[in-house]
């Protein structure tokens, strides 16, 4: 019995699974930084160590939600393996070890950008299991690349210089 290990998250009450190989991080919600023309599914950027990340609502990006949920603190941030994406879920409510023949596939044209690869059961529940990697589009993905560029050369115009200290 093959497998791996999978995060499962709640989003907008819809139960997904993440491969836990492709995830770096688990962050309780942290403050985001959301520039005024952001919008959309763009939660914010998340500051990690100085390098702009940018954060996705699932739910809103995934249309399971009109508008933001901006009071509940319990939310997480689901930070990519390599750092370069969060995702934003209601709740990482477990980590499970998935059976490969547990895994049903789902054709690619089921959902956007083929980004559900499998579904299973879990007790009465159906998952689906994210590519986490396909769950922007190329075209999303550089619109999200051009955001953080610019977050990045707003934050490096407040670079620290030791050569001016204060009277």
């Amino acid at each position: 019995m093959a497998g791996a290990a999978h995060l499962i998250v709640d989003v907008a009450g819809t139960p997904c699974a993440l491969p836990q190989a492709e995830i770096r991080e688990i962050l309780p919600l942290p403050r985001l930084h959301a520039p005024p023309a952001s919008g959309g599914p763009l939660a914010g950027f998340l500051n990690l160590g100085g390098e702009p990340v940018p954060v996705v609502d699932l739910a809103l990006l995934f249309g399971l939600r009109d508008v933001a949920e901006t009071d509940d603190p319990y939310r997480h941030v689901i930070l990519a393996r390599g750092g370069s994406l969060g995702l934003l879920v209601d709740r990482a409510l477990d980590v499970m070890q998935i059976a490969d023949e547990s895994l049903r596939p789902v054709e690619p044209e089921r959902s956007l950008n083929g980004c559900v690869v499998a579904e299973f059961t879990r007790g009465n529940e159906l998952v689906h299991r994210l590519s986490l990697p396909r769950i922007l589009t190329l075209e999303e993905r550089v619109r999200l690349d051009a955001l953080a560029a610019e977050a990045r050369d707003r934050l490096a115009r407040f670079a620290f210089n030791e050569t001016i200290r204060p009277a």
